[in-house]
């Protein structure tokens, strides 16, 4: 099991089902809903998440056609995201956790997307794609991976 926060702590969560794999992701959407330099999300059944608290504040916005990312109205801290052709997987913000993740991230993907800034060579040797990871290297549950 799994719990986490939003920053404010108002939103606290549960969850009770195994996470899937999940990357590094450069795309500028990841990006600015992050404010970071990737987002790292991974997928559970919806059925899987428990909202403990913080329902009053959980706000969804339509990022794109089809894409609800859902967020703390107080303090603006990512919880998850979804697709509404796939609601029943939720793609949790991984820097929601509260609690320790064993698993380690399996890829950088859309780096051609990727802040001109960033350089990942300095601190990674994950495999990079430009755009998808294969899935030999990487599933992305509950995202729109082909």
């Amino acid at each position: 099991m799994h719990s986490g926060s939003c920053l404010c702590g108002n939103i606290r969560y549960e969850l009770h089902g195994e996470l899937s794999d999940f990357g590094h992701c450069h795309c500028q959407s990841c990006r600015k809903a992050s404010g970071s330099a990737f987002g790292a999300n991974a997928g559970v059944d919806r059925n899987d998440f428990r909202l403990l608290s913080g329902a009053d504040t959980l706000r969804e916005f339509e990022s794109s056609p089809g894409k609800l990312r859902a967020f703390c109205s107080r303090c603006g801290s990512p919880i998850y995201a979804y697709l509404t052709k796939s609601p029943d997987v939720l793609r949790i913000r991984l820097g929601s956790l509260d609690t320790p993740l064993a698993s380690r991230a399996r890829a950088h993907t859309w780096i051609s997307d990727k802040a001109d800034w960033e350089d990942i060579a300095a601190f990674s040797t994950l495999p990079q794609f430009s755009e998808w990871a294969t899935r030999d290297v990487l599933v992305q549950k509950g995202s729109r991976q082909p």
